[in-house]
Protein backbone atom coordinates (compact mmCIF):
# COMPACT_ATOMS: atom_id res chain seq x y z
CA UNK A 1 0.00 0.00 0.00
CA UNK A 2 1.84 3.40 -0.79
CA UNK A 3 0.71 6.38 1.74
CA UNK A 4 -0.05 9.95 0.30
CA UNK A 5 2.47 12.19 1.61
CA UNK A 6 0.04 15.64 2.70
CA UNK A 7 1.34 18.75 0.97
CA UNK A 8 2.90 21.55 3.17
CA UNK A 9 4.90 24.45 2.45
CA UNK A 10 8.14 23.36 2.99
CA UNK A 11 7.27 19.81 1.05
CA UNK A 12 4.84 20.96 -1.80
CA UNK A 13 3.64 17.53 -3.91
CA UNK A 14 3.06 20.16 -7.43
CA UNK A 15 5.61 22.16 -8.24
CA UNK A 16 6.18 23.99 -11.42
CA UNK A 17 5.82 27.57 -13.24
CA UNK A 18 2.18 27.48 -14.77
CA UNK A 19 1.40 26.66 -11.77
CA UNK A 20 1.96 22.86 -10.92
CA UNK A 21 4.05 19.91 -12.30
CA UNK A 22 3.77 16.63 -9.94
CA UNK A 23 7.15 15.30 -8.99
CA UNK A 24 5.41 11.91 -9.70
CA UNK A 25 4.11 11.81 -13.22
CA UNK A 26 6.76 9.89 -15.56
CA UNK A 27 5.40 12.31 -18.69
CA UNK A 28 5.87 15.84 -17.47
CA UNK A 29 2.82 17.54 -16.39
CA UNK A 30 1.75 21.03 -16.40
CA UNK A 31 -1.99 21.75 -14.67
CA UNK A 32 -3.40 25.18 -15.49
CA UNK A 33 -6.40 27.06 -13.83
CA UNK A 34 -8.31 26.95 -16.82
CA UNK A 35 -8.25 25.93 -20.87
CA UNK A 36 -7.81 29.87 -21.61
CA UNK A 37 -4.27 29.69 -19.61
CA UNK A 38 -3.11 26.61 -21.26
CA UNK A 39 -4.11 27.54 -25.00
CA UNK A 40 -2.26 30.84 -24.43
CA UNK A 41 1.25 28.89 -23.29
CA UNK A 42 0.74 26.38 -26.03
CA UNK A 43 0.54 28.73 -28.46
CA UNK A 44 3.20 30.94 -27.15
CA UNK A 45 5.76 27.27 -27.41
CA UNK A 46 4.32 27.10 -30.49
CA UNK A 47 5.41 30.73 -31.34
CA UNK A 48 8.96 30.78 -29.90
CA UNK A 49 9.71 27.50 -31.45
CA UNK A 50 8.46 29.01 -35.13
CA UNK A 51 10.71 32.46 -34.17
CA UNK A 52 13.78 30.66 -33.03
CA UNK A 53 13.54 28.19 -36.32
CA UNK A 54 13.14 31.25 -38.72
CA UNK A 55 15.72 33.40 -37.15
CA UNK A 56 17.83 30.46 -38.28
CA UNK A 57 16.16 29.99 -41.61
CA UNK A 58 14.94 26.81 -40.71
CA UNK A 59 11.09 25.45 -41.49
CA UNK A 60 9.30 24.32 -38.40
CA UNK A 61 6.96 21.72 -39.20
CA UNK A 62 3.73 20.96 -37.12
CA UNK A 63 1.56 18.42 -36.74
CA UNK A 64 -1.80 19.58 -36.02
CA UNK A 65 -5.20 18.13 -34.58
CA UNK A 66 -9.25 18.94 -35.62
CA UNK A 67 -11.96 19.09 -32.53
CA UNK A 68 -12.55 21.11 -30.10
CA UNK A 69 -9.31 20.57 -28.51
CA UNK A 70 -7.19 22.59 -30.08
CA UNK A 71 -9.19 25.19 -30.99
CA UNK A 72 -8.19 27.86 -28.33
CA UNK A 73 -4.77 27.14 -28.98
CA UNK A 74 -5.73 28.47 -33.03
CA UNK A 75 -7.24 31.27 -31.90
CA UNK A 76 -4.35 32.48 -30.09
CA UNK A 77 -2.28 31.37 -32.50
CA UNK A 78 -4.14 33.71 -34.94
CA UNK A 79 -3.82 36.87 -32.36
CA UNK A 80 0.13 36.28 -32.46
CA UNK A 81 -0.02 36.44 -35.96
CA UNK A 82 -2.44 39.57 -36.36
CA UNK A 83 -1.13 41.37 -33.29
CA UNK A 84 2.42 40.57 -33.17
CA UNK A 85 3.42 39.59 -36.49
CA UNK A 86 3.70 36.40 -36.04
CA UNK A 87 4.69 34.97 -39.52
CA UNK A 88 3.88 31.34 -40.45
CA UNK A 89 5.70 31.62 -43.56
CA UNK A 90 8.14 28.93 -42.70
CA UNK A 91 5.66 26.70 -41.23
CA UNK A 92 5.17 23.36 -43.13
CA UNK A 93 1.54 21.14 -41.53
CA UNK A 94 0.24 18.10 -41.27
CA UNK A 95 -2.87 17.05 -39.85
CA UNK A 96 -3.32 14.00 -38.19
CA UNK A 97 -6.40 12.56 -39.60
CA UNK A 98 -9.79 13.57 -42.47
CA UNK A 99 -13.31 11.82 -42.88
CA UNK A 100 -12.96 9.50 -45.87
CA UNK A 101 -14.72 9.89 -48.22
CA UNK A 102 -15.12 13.47 -47.83
CA UNK A 103 -15.35 16.78 -49.86
CA UNK A 104 -12.97 19.36 -48.48
CA UNK A 105 -15.64 22.14 -48.14
CA UNK A 106 -18.37 19.59 -46.51
CA UNK A 107 -19.27 20.62 -42.52
CA UNK A 108 -17.84 17.34 -41.14
CA UNK A 109 -14.10 18.07 -43.23
CA UNK A 110 -11.03 18.76 -41.52
CA UNK A 111 -9.90 20.68 -44.63
CA UNK A 112 -12.81 22.94 -44.27
CA UNK A 113 -12.08 22.79 -40.26
CA UNK A 114 -8.55 23.95 -40.59
CA UNK A 115 -8.95 26.87 -42.78
CA UNK A 116 -12.08 28.36 -41.11
CA UNK A 117 -10.34 28.00 -37.77
CA UNK A 118 -6.28 28.67 -38.62
CA UNK A 119 -5.38 28.30 -42.29
CA UNK A 120 -7.26 31.30 -43.54
CA UNK A 121 -6.02 33.91 -40.96
CA UNK A 122 -2.50 33.20 -41.09
CA UNK A 123 -0.06 33.81 -44.05
CA UNK A 124 1.18 29.91 -44.40
CA UNK A 125 2.16 29.31 -47.76
CA UNK A 126 -0.82 26.64 -49.51
CA UNK A 127 1.53 24.73 -50.46
CA UNK A 128 2.53 24.41 -46.78
CA UNK A 129 -0.39 22.50 -45.39
CA UNK A 130 -0.81 19.07 -46.28
CA UNK A 131 -4.29 17.14 -45.22
CA UNK A 132 -5.26 13.54 -45.78
CA UNK A 133 -7.09 13.33 -49.40
CA UNK A 134 -10.88 12.17 -48.15
CA UNK A 135 -11.67 12.56 -51.69
CA UNK A 136 -10.02 9.40 -53.25
CA UNK A 137 -10.98 6.14 -54.40
CA UNK A 138 -10.85 2.93 -52.11
CA UNK A 139 -8.38 2.07 -54.44
CA UNK A 140 -5.68 4.48 -53.79
CA UNK A 141 -6.41 5.07 -50.31
CA UNK A 142 -3.37 3.04 -48.77
CA UNK A 143 -1.07 4.58 -51.49
CA UNK A 144 -2.09 8.01 -50.20
CA UNK A 145 -1.22 6.95 -46.56
CA UNK A 146 1.87 5.84 -47.53
CA UNK A 147 3.20 8.62 -49.87
CA UNK A 148 1.64 11.38 -46.68
CA UNK A 149 4.09 9.71 -44.60
CA UNK A 150 6.89 10.25 -46.84
CA UNK A 151 6.39 13.36 -47.33
CA UNK A 152 6.90 13.70 -43.14
CA UNK A 153 9.94 11.79 -43.81
CA UNK A 154 11.48 13.93 -46.94
CA UNK A 155 10.81 17.53 -44.16
CA UNK A 156 12.49 15.98 -41.39
CA UNK A 157 9.63 14.65 -39.36
CA UNK A 158 7.41 16.57 -36.69
CA UNK A 159 8.47 19.41 -35.00
CA UNK A 160 5.98 19.59 -32.03
CA UNK A 161 2.66 17.65 -32.62
CA UNK A 162 -1.11 18.97 -31.29
CA UNK A 163 -2.87 16.09 -30.05
CA UNK A 164 -6.72 15.57 -28.28
CA UNK A 165 -8.11 12.93 -27.28
CA UNK A 166 -11.26 11.70 -28.40
CA UNK A 167 -14.17 10.87 -26.38
CA UNK A 168 -13.64 7.35 -26.77
CA UNK A 169 -9.93 7.86 -25.76
CA UNK A 170 -8.66 7.90 -29.43
CA UNK A 171 -5.83 10.33 -30.71
CA UNK A 172 -5.97 11.04 -34.52
CA UNK A 173 -8.60 8.40 -35.09
CA UNK A 174 -6.44 5.89 -33.04
CA UNK A 175 -9.29 4.26 -31.31
CA UNK A 176 -8.55 2.49 -28.09
CA UNK A 177 -6.88 -1.12 -28.99
CA UNK A 178 -4.98 0.26 -31.80
CA UNK A 179 -1.44 -0.82 -31.96
CA UNK A 180 0.75 1.06 -31.12
CA UNK A 181 2.69 0.62 -34.51
CA UNK A 182 0.06 1.62 -36.39
CA UNK A 183 1.02 3.85 -39.27
CA UNK A 184 -1.16 6.25 -41.31
CA UNK A 185 -4.23 3.99 -42.44
CA UNK A 186 -8.02 4.02 -43.34
CA UNK A 187 -9.98 2.82 -40.23
CA UNK A 188 -13.49 1.81 -39.21
CA UNK A 189 -14.29 4.34 -36.13
CA UNK A 190 -16.22 3.85 -33.33
CA UNK A 191 -19.75 4.68 -33.11
CA UNK A 192 -19.39 7.31 -30.07
CA UNK A 193 -16.82 8.97 -32.50
CA UNK A 194 -18.71 8.51 -35.72
CA UNK A 195 -21.70 10.28 -33.59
Amino acid sequence: MHARTKETPSNPIYRGPLPHVSTIERVPVTVYDDSGDANRAIAREIAALIRTRSAKNQKTVLGLATGSTPVGIYDELIRLHTEEQLSFKHVITFNLDEYWPMEPDALQSYHRFMREHLFDHIDIPPENIHIPNGQLGRNDVTAACEAYEEKIREVGGIDLQLLGIGRTGHIGFNEPGSSLESRTRLITLDSVTRA
